[in-house]
């Protein structure tokens, strides 16, 4: 099985979904901020800004859909190496279930290969702590804390084991790039904010990851499917 191949076309369903389900709510954001019709203002002495809910409505609607998008690469991303898994038929061992189990299935799997192959994620030139990232903000929000909204927020945890958050919009990393501020930025763990750029960056450091592993020759030797 082409392995590579089926994971491709998974990333590629999840950009076209990203876009052509984003397109209304942006739209309807841009004719909100620039006036237009159905969203042109009437007076008022209310100092709420006009068309306030349906705005909050359409922001709320694109995050829910990019942090949808980003469980959808986390699974498609873990699926991928439980087929390689598989194709190698060397399944994981009584050694290797306590990395899986504390650790996560990235932290397993980088075990699995490195102990069967001698394949180091390492040297793969990719961010691994991306890649992490993306595993971690699938449970977050896969796992929401409240019912009273529809955002998803880093935990304390998860802020230790991240130096710089990837999924954070831009006033929250302004926040937290300040030296001065960092620390008392961490007393409010941010929002995992994904946006369109967000979502396309996680998903070319996936493909990134794949092409490296995909021309190991280690892990073509080891195949036995393609050995036969």
């Amino acid at each position: 099985m082409d392995v590579r191949y089926f994971l491709e076309r998974r990333l590629t369903f999840i950009e076209q979904l990203y876009e052509n389900a984003a397109s209304p709510f942006l739209e309807r954001i841009r004719k909100i901020e620039a006036e237009e019709e159905p969203f042109i203002p009437k007076y008022s002495e209310d100092p709420e800004p006009p068309f306030l809910a349906e705005w909050i409505e359409a922001n709320d609607s694109l995050q829910v859909l990019g942090r949808s998008c980003v469980s959808m690469l986390a699974a498609s991303f873990h699926v991928y190496f439980k087929t390689w898994e598989k194709q190698l038929r060397k399944p994981v061992t009584p050694v290797l279930k306590p990395t899986f189990s504390k650790r996560g299935w990235f932290a397993g799997y980088k075990s699995y290969f490195s102990h069967y192959l001698g394949i180091r994620f390492e040297e793969s030139g990719c961010n691994l702590a991306l890649l992490e990232e993306i595993v971690l903000a699938r449970n977050r929000v896969q796992h929401p804390e409240t019912i009273t909204t529809h955002h998803s927020h880093y935990s304390q945890e998860d802020l230790r084991k991240l130096q710089s958050p990837f999924f954070v919009g831009e006033r929250e990393l302004e926040l937290l790039s300040a030296p001065a501020a960092r620390d008392s930025a961490w007393l409010l763990p941010p929002q995992i904010n994904v946006t369109a750029e967000h979502l396309h960056g996680a998903i070319l450091e996936v493909r990134k990851f794949v092409e490296w592993l995909e021309t190991s020759d280690r892990l073509w030797i080891r195949s036995p499917s393609r050995s036969q």
